[in-house]
């Protein structure tokens, strides 16, 4: 029986505590203000969705309107249902605009993408204007249910609107989905070769983000009664991004912060005498603080409670008797006629390649040989590359990564790739792509050392990231693993046990390994065969003691022909 997580209740608890001390103590007209501030946090919370993805949005207040207009139109029509099932409704109809402002997300980044939405919010800020909300003409206001008629009882509504889509977006971010979202935010490349589409990931964070925007524009209709252009101005979206930033919406209690400041700082102006218009610009400064330090309040706040508990520490990794490697004979990967061309730059010219089912191959060469690009043209990143590929049998040439990936090709990087907003359980969960048991899980971190599931990968070391790759690229249980120098960032004496590991893998989990390396002991250790690149050709193939010392194979390496041994 699967285990209940408690503390996907911790944040949208607590909150729901503050919205029931408030509900008792606040004064009306500060109760008014309150319920202004957990609209904001409804919409701060879908700007933490794809700030999750690593993506900004300028147009959440659009959002919002498509939401608003949606309840108003449905109360109009005296529609069947009450307030609660418009607001939902709204939320619905306001999603498809919100997969296709995601659309530019496929190819745009940064602030590319965040013009993209600042221009569909100027936009829609111009319809807004040109067109009347339904009702406001007739002035037939948003009809509240009986239960929550009075201004106190919307506020508890409100909270726990609030509280209950808290628990779904947290919830949310410990599925595959929300795992997802931390990784495409990491890295794209990592994420298509882990067998996830980088296109779904990004889409479904703009298209729940509008949702909850819907929600917010639903909220507000209910809580004025009738509502114009100016609660939708494109002013107020900027407003609300760098309160995003700032305050960290990726947190609830970041969502519900920001949402305060938004409504409270610019009464206590007012109330000071000082311009309510100050406010952005104090908004403004903390967004730009939290940039230049890389991390918003709440994230802050976390990184200083996590600090507080002992740091992860992954067993000792020693090297061992790994025994012989295992030499396959069946061809599992046959590259045929493999060319990249840069240009007027040969990368791979004409290379054959064929992987053993069974064996652990290596993959050397010199800085510059082209075994990155060998690497890139197998996995599917480079799609203008000649020639075919063939996995047990299957063409994977003109496959996209992800789906390379489903087929049974799984690698890792030179560069960390591993995503630091996970934990290591949940980075593994989500790699594997598949349902993968607890037992499971720790048998294979166990089998190299990893640190604990409940650890963060942010508090990991290089050498701790790059081991979990590997383990993360084992579970997925794949055909053929391309391990692109896995002992960056590992002692000697580490990389020699992780050979011993790779040797054990065949048997163990059924996979092949390609292991490109510069390490030539590691390699020697755990390579029953390697090739040599130089220059984007095959220079030398058979095993390591033998390709070592050949005469070409050190002339590529040392530009003499003194034997590698």
């Amino acid at each position: 029986m699967r285990r209940v997580d408690l503390t996907l209740f911790t944040q949208p608890g607590a909150a729901l505590l503050v919205v029931v001390v408030a509900a008792i103590a606040v004064p009306q007209y500060w109760l008014f203000l309150a319920t202004s501030a957990l609209v904001s946090a409804v919409s701060l919370l879908g700007l933490g969705i794809v700030g999750r993805a690593g993506m900004n949005s300028l147009c959440q207040l659009s959002f919002a309107a498509v939401g608003a207009w949606t309840v108003a139109q449905l109360n109009v029509w005296q529609a069947p249902g009450t307030l609660i099932l418009w607001t939902i409704a709204g939320g619905l109809v306001a999603m498809p605009f919100g997969a296709l402002i995601g659309l530019p997300a496929l190819r745009l980044r940064g602030v590319h993408l965040a013009v993209v939405t600042l221009g569909f919010a100027a936009a829609a800020d111009v319809v807004v204007s040109a067109i009347n909300f339904p009702g406001v003409d007739s002035y037939q206001q948003v009809m509240r249910p009986e239960f929550i008629a009075t201004d106190r009882q919307y506020f508890v509504y409100a909270g726990v609107l609030f509280v209950v889509l808290a628990l779904a977006v947290e919830w949310l971010g410990r599925t595959r989905m929300g795992a997802a979202w931390r990784a495409v935010k990491f890295s794209e490349r990592a994420t298509a070769a882990a067998g996830t589409s980088v296109a779904r990931a990004k889409l479904s964070a703009f298209a729940l983000s509008a949702f909850a925007a819907g929600l917010a524009g639903g909220l507000l209709a209910g809580q004025v009664g009738m509502i114009t252009a100016q609660n939708f101005g494109t002013i107020g979206s900027l407003s609300l991004f760098v309160v995003a930033v700032m305050a960290g919406s990726e947190y609830v209690f970041g969502a519900l912060f920001g949402g305060f400041l938004i409504m409270f700082v610019p009464e206590f102006f007012r109330r000071a005498g000082v311009s309510q218009d100050w406010a952005n610009v104090m908004f403004g400064v903390g967004a730009v603080q939290a940039l230049s330090q890389g991390s918003s309040i709440s994230e802050g706040f976390a990184r200083r409670l996590r600090a507080r508990r002992p740091a992860p520490v992954p067993p000792p990794r020693e090297a061992s008797d790994g025994g012989t490697p295992p030499l396959g004979t069946r061809p599992l990967l046959k590259a045929e006629g493999l060319g990249v061309r840069f240009g007027q730059v040969v990368a791979l010219q004409d290379v054959d390649l064929v992987v053993p089912e069974g064996t652990v191959m290596g993959l050397i060469g010199p800085n510059g040989a082209g075994k990155s690009t060998l690497t890139d043209a197998l996995s599917g990143f480079i799609k203008n590359a000649a020639g075919t590929v063939t996995l047990d049998g299957r063409r994977l040439d003109g496959q996209p990564v992800h789906r390379r990936s489903a087929a049974g090709l799984r690698r890792t990087f030179q560069q960390d790739r591993v995503p630091t907003g996970l934990t290591v359980g949940a980075y593994l969960r989500f790699a594997a792509h598949r349902s993968v048991s607890h037992d499971e899980l720790e048998e294979v971190r166990a089998f190299l050392g990893c640190a604990p599931a409940k650890a963060h990968v942010l508090d990991l070391d290089v050498g701790s990231r790059r081991l979990l790759e590997v383990a993360a690229a084992i579970l997925a249980r794949p055909k053929l693993i391309v391990l692109d120098e896995p002992a960056a960032g590992l002692a000697h004496a580490e990389s020699l046990a992780l050979a011993d590991r790779l040797i054990e893998v065949p048997a163990k989990y059924g996979a092949s390994v390609l292991l490109i390396e510069h390490d030539l002991d590691m390699v020697r250790r755990a390579c029953a065969t390697i090739v040599v690149l130089d220059a984007g050709a095959v220079i030398a193939e058979g095993p390591p003691a033998e390709v070592l010392a050949r005469p070409e194979v050190a002339r590529a390496y040392l530009g003499d022909e003194v034997a590698l041994t």
